[in-house]
């Protein structure tokens, strides 16, 4: 007997990396192995030495073959050594965790995204060529002409509970045709396996459907909310009390903190964070209770009980999560050793 193992990985697409996946067939009684690709044809390695390894991180069961089916999270390894390869980012987040694994750090990721049609790659619920009615009757929203591409959710939403992902919920967005899904709380590491395979789910069943799926931050210029990945984290120091809650935020915008952060918050981030829509500008840093206008907000709750969490609102929809978890913990977890 056999089983099929859908090994996925992140390739070195610029300035976005991208989802790769191959199938290989598995006997019943062997656990998935070390693999391999070619990497001259996912922009991570030349043609005269072109094999990159696939390591397996993290399954899970395979929603969509069912069975005893897998899907296999791998990271990217050099031939030569087998250490990380440069597009691995993966193995940084892992050593970023570890150091500060005491601090207990966990995260909650709310990936936004936007279903495009597939041949005018235009959004959903938008007339070709043309625009419709100004947002603010869609966000939340329940009924025709309201809401586009339910079915996809729904299913996506199901094959994250079967695969057992950490999904915590969805929403529709601002925007006609944009949505969202919440993954955590789960650690730095952690948080960001599952919301790359929450991705892929949500990619692989948008085939069937005909949709095109996109994590561009800003897929309609003008008037329009971008998508973003708004972060939130906490360690447990910041959920027993409210002075490292506001340390955490100091610590984010010390000098050269905003810029080292936006390099990694994903490509296009001054298109998103303009100051409008729900935004704090790209060149700005502010914190606030409750200001969807910050580039950190502290929820009026964890004011109000003096402990809990931070969301960093600045991520773009296309960020890495590895990215992004350990940049967080590093720069949080050094502000708040000793407290």
């Amino acid at each position: 007997m056999t089983y099929r193992a859908e090994y996925i990985w992140i390739d070195g697409a610029v300035p976005t990396p991208e989802l790769r996946s191959k199938t290989k067939i598995v006997d019943h009684d062997e656990p998935p192995p070390i693999w391999g690709f070619d990497g001259s044809s996912t922009n991570q390695a030349t043609g005269d030495n072109s094999d990159v390894v696939i390591h397996p991180v993290f399954t899970c069961p395979d929603p969509i073959r069912g069975g005893d089916n897998i899907l296999v999270l791998c990271e990217t390894l050099l031939t030569a050594d087998l250490s990380p390869h440069p597009t691995n980012k993966r193995a940084e987040a892992l050593a970023v965790y570890e150091k500060y694994a005491d601090q207990l750090p966990i995260f909650g990721l709310e990936q936004e995204y936007t279903l495009l049609d597939v041949s005018t790659r235009w959004p959903a619920g938008f007339p070709p060529a043309g625009f419709p009615a100004p947002q603010g009757p869609y966000y939340c929203a329940v009924g025709a002409g309201k809401i586009f591409g339910r079915e996809l959710i729904e299913e996506h939403t199901e094959a994250c509970i079967l695969a057992g992902l950490g999904i915590a919920g969805t929403n529709a967005e601002v925007m006609p045709g944009q949505w969202e899904f919440q993954v955590g709380p789960l650690d730095t590491v952690a948080v960001a396996d599952h919301l790359w395979m929450a991705r892929y789910l949500l990619y692989r069943l948008a085939e069937k459907h005909g949709i095109v799926v996109t994590i561009e931050p800003k897929p309609m210029l003008g008037d329009w909310n971008g998508a973003g990945m708004h972060t939130n984290m906490s360690t447990k120091a910041m959920r027993e009390g409210y002075e490292p809650i506001i340390a955490a935020c100091e610590a984010l915008g010390v000098a050269g903190k905003p810029e080292e952060h936006l390099t990694g918050y994903g490509a296009g981030i001054e298109f998103r964070l303009t100051g409008e829509h729900e935004t704090q500008r790209y060149d700005q840093y502010s914190y606030g209770v409750s200001d969807r206008g910050a580039s950190v907000r502290i929820p009026w709750q964890v004011a109000k009980d003096g402990k809990g969490y931070i969301e960093d609102r600045r991520p773009n929809a296309n960020a890495d999560p590895y990215v992004v978890t350990s940049l967080i913990t590093r720069t949080v977890c050094e502000a708040l050793v000793g407290l």
